[in-house]
């Protein structure tokens, strides 16, 4: 049994850990040096599990940067002497710690340690469990299995607000890369974990990129009872899959249907400080005979601001499949029969598909009417979204409860990254249709009428949207009472999106 198994607090010491990330960044063990090393092809190839471009782009190379590459990119057994001297007096300690197992001739890796780098800046190294199913192996998984940077780690990264906050927490954290990020921008981390092995090499990340967090093992807000924070983060275990059989902890409860979702969505909200934010990646249930706005919306109190993004909807047998090859079960013996079984369970709780997708939401620290979005938005966005997200609370805080008049009096202009659209018959006077398009967050594209778009194509911080609606109902002879009545309500609506700006 290697010491990860045994659960230890540490697995190194920090003293180890400042040695060993010294010499990865003496050897550019980093993500750039990689990718310049190996090139970007072979590095998208990576992240599709196929080590073969890599290998040939490393072929005759036994520099330190190639030997590390091999030893945890591409999960090789690699030379003892290139590898002692890639790690200088530091081989013993990982041996003894379960991280490496070596002889005198070879060594290979049992825990990964791979260099990671986001938009945001945050950078470092990342110890989790090795890649499952490199190469197309079928390669079934440990049920404490600790899943390493994942699409999904990399979405909720791009979503969380990043903004100075007192206390944050990583709920659920696995191999603790969301915590890596909390720590650049909050004065205290704390993260959770049910799985005991994920605590343990999310210590092991801590420790690699020297940043303090305060890792407490328990169920959901069981290690937090009474705490509140100002940012809660969670990509939890959200897949619906059935109660029975062996179930991998970094991705499935023990909760009926999107019950853990439910919870942590419920439970997080009480956990939240005024001007709070609770930020999930999640998955939940279209039921048959009701709306999934009506089930998720349900889950949250109506005084609090919300903003749900369903960014996909799978039908249950690619969500079956979906799951089934994230397990490494595909090609195995049962394979048929998890399918089926899966199958019914989803038939006898009613579940026609699956909704993935965002989900946003505020404790209002001051009062007000709510601001609740709930939209499906399948498009392509522009990553990282979280400026879009902050953008929002900020406008929402702002004009939240503000009248027309104010609206009205306001000199708004359009957001610098959108641009006019029109199309038309060839050779007619007038488009038959004008649309609006941001270039950045979500990229929304309003489509407007002619007067409307008059008016907010006239928006350009000068005179005030009053004048605009009069100027325009004027000029087309509408009604200008009513096109003012509209265009508050929809000035509202785009001051949120970003579509205009407020002076």
């Amino acid at each position: 049994m290697s010491a990860v198994d045994g659960a230890p607090d540490r697995l190194l010491t920090p003293d180890v850990c400042a040695a060993l990330t010294a010499v990865f960044a003496g050897h550019r063990y980093e993500v750039d040096a990689v990718v310049a090393a190996i090139g970007e092809p072979a590095h998208a190839a990576l992240g599709r599990n196929a080590t073969v471009p890599a290998r040939l782009a490393l072929a005759g190379r036994d520099d330190p940067l190639a030997t590390l590459t091999r030893l945890w990119l591409l999960q090789d057994r690699v030379p003892r002497r290139d590898l002692d001297r890639a790690l200088p007096g530091l081989v013993p300690d990982l041996i003894t710690a379960g991280i490496l197992e070596a002889d005198d001739d070879t060594a290979v890796a049992l825990v990964d340690l791979r260099p990671y780098a986001s938009d945001d800046g945050a950078s470092g190294w990342i110890a989790s469990d090795l890649t499952p199913g490199l190469d197309t192996r079928v390669t079934p998984m440990r049920a404490d299995f600790v899943l390493g940077v994942s699409s999904a780690s990399s979405t909720l990264a791009q979503l969380t607000v990043r903004r100075p906050v007192n206390r944050a927490i990583d709920l659920g954290t696995g191999c603790g890369v969301q915590s890596l990020h909390l720590a650049r921008h909050a004065r205290e981390v704390v993260a959770t974990d049910l799985n005991p092995r994920a605590l343990v090499l999310a210590r092991l990340t801590a420790d690699l990129n020297g940043v303090a967090v305060d890792l407490r093992e328990g169920d959901l807000y069981e290690p937090v009872a009474g705490e509140r924070f100002d940012l809660v983060v969670t990509n939890p275990p959200y897949v619906l899959s059935p109660p029975t059989g062996e179930r991998l902890t970094y991705r499935e409860g023990t909760r009926r249907s999107d019950g853990l979702v439910e919870a942590v969505v419920r439970q997080g909200a009480d956990h939240l400080a005024e001007g709070g934010v609770l930020q999930v990646l999640a998955n939940w249930a279209h039921v048959r005979g009701e709306g999934w706005v009506d089930r998720v919306g349900g889950w949250l109190d109506p005084t609090f601001d919300v903003h749900v993004v369903e960014r996909e909807v799978l039908d249950p047998y690619a969500y079956v499949e979906l799951w089934l090859a994230d397990a490494g079960l595909t090609g195995a013996p049962d394979y048929r029969e998890r399918y089926a079984a899966w199958c019914a369970y989803f038939d006898d709780l009613g579940i026609e598909g699956v909704g993935m997708g965002w989900l946003t939401a505020r404790r209002p620290a001051a009062s007000g009417p709510a601001h609740r979005t709930f939209e499906s938005w399948p498009y392509a966005v522009e990553q990282p979204v979280a400026p879009a997200f902050a953008h929002e609370l900020d406008v929402v805080d702002a004009w939240r409860g503000r009248s027309a008049d104010e609206v009205l009096d306001t000199a708004w202009r359009l957001a610098p990254d959108v641009v006019e659209e029109t199309t038309g018959a060839p050779g007619a006077d007038d488009p038959s249709t004008i649309v609006l398009r941001q270039q950045r967050g979500l990229r929304r594209a309003v489509a407007l009428d002619t007067a409307a778009a008059g008016v907010l194509g006239a928006c350009d911080g000068e005179l005030s949207l009053r004048t605009l609606v009069d100027t325009v109902a004027g000029l087309l002879d509408a009604d200008g009472p009513a096109l003012a009545v509209e265009l508050v309500g929809r000035v509202r609506d785009l001051a949120v999106d970003g579509v205009v700006l407020a002076p």
